[in-house]
């Protein structure tokens, strides 16, 4: 028998405030129409003022334990993936299990930016697979609005906040791609691409958190390339084809991105869970949040073979094929 690591239990939580395109016409040179054809981006959600990236991430697990009928002490793990923790430290999973009541187990946070969901969830997979752990919740929660410069209309406009979570359980598998479960994963990094997406501040540099800074042009190409690549390479190792996969759930970062990203793995945009219209970019949050809003809507069934793949700062990128 093989372990494999099976979802059960999944939620999401949005801030309440909702930020339209035309917002942004009364500070920037941009329009409604000028976001949308460049990003796909209709709206996004902004955390209300005290409210922190742990706030959001406990509202998500929640929604998670409530969905199966789980405590926090049924958890043996919490790894949280954020780029926009609370504090330097403790780490945000510290926070939340504080805050969920959780008094067992360990929490950790994973910091890769929009692809933070993906490097957690191969941690939460390895961790279950070597026996570490039976039950393990991993959540992608960031408020990237503390972070906007309201002045750069090329990056303010494209992301939101948000949280969602997953748990994972140990289940036994039969070791072939028809199993339940994480069936595969791909990683990456390569720090060369590091000033195609960063942040200008930190404890050890400036002493600030700093403001996101992107180059566009030369990031789309890149994310094109790799999300291909890693989304095959994690579909080979899985012994899986494009052709057998029902849903394809990326990173939710640009509309142009995705149908590029599906085009080359000649996947029809019918089997893409697309949230990006109403979310906007919520970087490690964005997986998560588009699995439960395609399992909420009905789309994504038990059975159903998933990809996810996601690319952020760092350049980190990286996929996982999993079987719902």
């Amino acid at each position: 028998m093989t372990v494999r690591a099976v979802v059960n239990g999944i939620g999401h939580y949005l801030p309440d405030r909702i930020v339209p395109n035309s917002a942004f016409e009364k500070t920037l040179d941009t329009t409604d129409e000028w976001i949308r054809t460049r990003s796909g981006i209709e709206r996004r959600h902004f955390a209300a003022e005290g409210q922190t990236t742990s706030d959001l991430a406990v509202r998500a697990a929640q929604n998670a334990l409530d969905n199966v009928g789980l405590k926090a002490d049924d958890l043996d793990a919490l790894i949280v993936a954020t780029s926009t923790p609370d504090l330097t430290f403790p780490s945000v999973a510290t926070m939340v299990q504080q805050k969920l009541g959780m008094t067992r187990g360990f929490g950790f946070d994973v910091q890769a930016v929009c692809a933070g969901f993906i490097f957690a969830l191969t941690n939460a997979n390895a961790l279950i697979v070597s026996g570490q752990a039976k039950r393990v919740m991993v959540i992608g929660a960031e408020t990237f609005s503390r972070i906007m410069d309201w002045t750069d209309r090329s990056t303010c406009v494209l992301f939101g906040d948000g949280a969602g979570a997953l748990i994972l359980e140990a289940q036994d598998g039969n070791g072939k791609s028809d199993d339940r479960g994480i069936l595969s994963a791909d990683i990456n990094s390569d720090g060369r691409y590091r000033d195609m997406l960063y942040v200008d501040g930190g404890v050890s540099s400036t002493g600030t958190s700093g403001k996101l800074r992107m180059q566009g042009n030369p990031l789309f190409r890149q994310a094109v390339e790799k999300l291909t690549s890693t989304a095959e390479t994690a579909l080979e190792k899985a012994g899986l084809a494009s052709t057998e996969v029902d849903w394809i759930v990326p990173h939710q970062a640009n509309i142009r991105i995705i149908q590029g990203t599906a085009k080359k793995m000649g996947v029809s945009m019918d089997h893409v869970i697309v949230t990006v219209q109403d979310h906007g970019n919520t970087s490690a949050a964005s997986i998560p949040l588009a699995m439960s809003v395609g399992v909420a809507e009905g789309r994504i069934k038990v059975g159903d073979l998933l990809v996810s793949e996601a690319i952020g700062g760092g350049l980190a990128w990286g996929a996982v094929v999993l079987r719902w």
